[in-house]
């Protein structure tokens, strides 16, 4: 069963992978190959998990990029959600043809 309310990545990212080993924002920007802004935008909650991002984590500290995805899709997925009611879209109906 999916959670209701997932955890931005940037928020895991930080708690579970980052903040364990002891590494600033800067010195995971470099052990990423990304500029210290681009990650403290993820990290901060102000931008998304990309798959590229997702890429580098995988291969500087191990969490497989399926799964970082598969998390940042759950994320999405409950923001869209929650924003449900406000989304006014009728269903589309294609109108009959006569021939």
């Amino acid at each position: 069963m999916a959670m209701k309310t997932p955890p931005h990545m940037g928020g895991f990212i930080w708690r579970q992978i980052l903040e364990p080993l002891g590494l600033t924002v800067s010195e995971a920007a470099v052990a990423l190959g990304v500029s210290r802004q681009a990650l403290s935008n993820l990290l901060n909650e102000h931008a998304a998990l990309s798959a590229e991002m997702a890429l580098r984590i995988e291969k500087a500290f191990g969490p497989r990029l399926e799964h970082l995805m598969q998390m940042q899709l759950a994320y999405d997925v409950a923001q869209a959600r929650s924003r449900e009611r406000s989304i006014r879209v009728q269903k589309f109906r294609k109108a009959a043809t006569r021939g």
